[in-house]
């Protein structure tokens, strides 16, 4: 005969956070892999267009290498004569979130002026305000290709 119940409860809130936290960590990283291990270049920068991040095919298909690109303004790679284009690129995706692939000019450390693919993308924070520029580039040849 049972005389009783005894039940046991545990908090388990904590856990469950954790556990979520364990998961976005995981996609992050899965995301870094990809950005690191890219062909293309993958850039990011402020709307100052400071740079922020800067992946290895960046390096190898503009020059610079990690360290010199974060010290540098995105202004310091777009021809003098493509600038105010530039400019009015940044306005349009502060207003569509992400613009067609566009080509354009970007300079290279070495002073040549490479014929560029480039796909941008806003980054919006939690409140929907955008905080920096994502671009995908990749050298265009005679066709237009999709990013990688």
């Amino acid at each position: 005969m049972i005389e009783g119940v005894a039940i046991t409860f545990i908090e388990i809130t904590e856990t469950v956070h954790t556990r979520e936290a364990l998961r976005k960590a995981n996609g992050l990283a899965r995301m870094a892999v990809i950005v690191r291990d890219a062909h293309d270049a993958i850039t990011m920068q402020d709307l100052d267009g400071h740079i922020l991040a800067w992946n290895a095919g960046a390096a190898r298909m503009y020059g610079w290498s990690e360290a010199e690109a974060l010290a540098m303004n995105v202004r310091d790679r777009i021809p003098a004569e493509r600038r105010v284009d530039a400019l009015d690129k940044i306005r349009q995706l502060s207003q569509a979130k992400v613009l067609e692939p566009y080509r354009t000019q970007r300079l290279a450390k070495s002073g040549a002026v490479l014929a560029v693919s480039i796909v941008s993308t806003a980054l919006v924070d939690e409140q929907g305000s955008v905080y920096g520029i994502a671009t995908t580039e990749w050298v265009s040849g005679g066709e237009e290709r999709a990013p990688a």
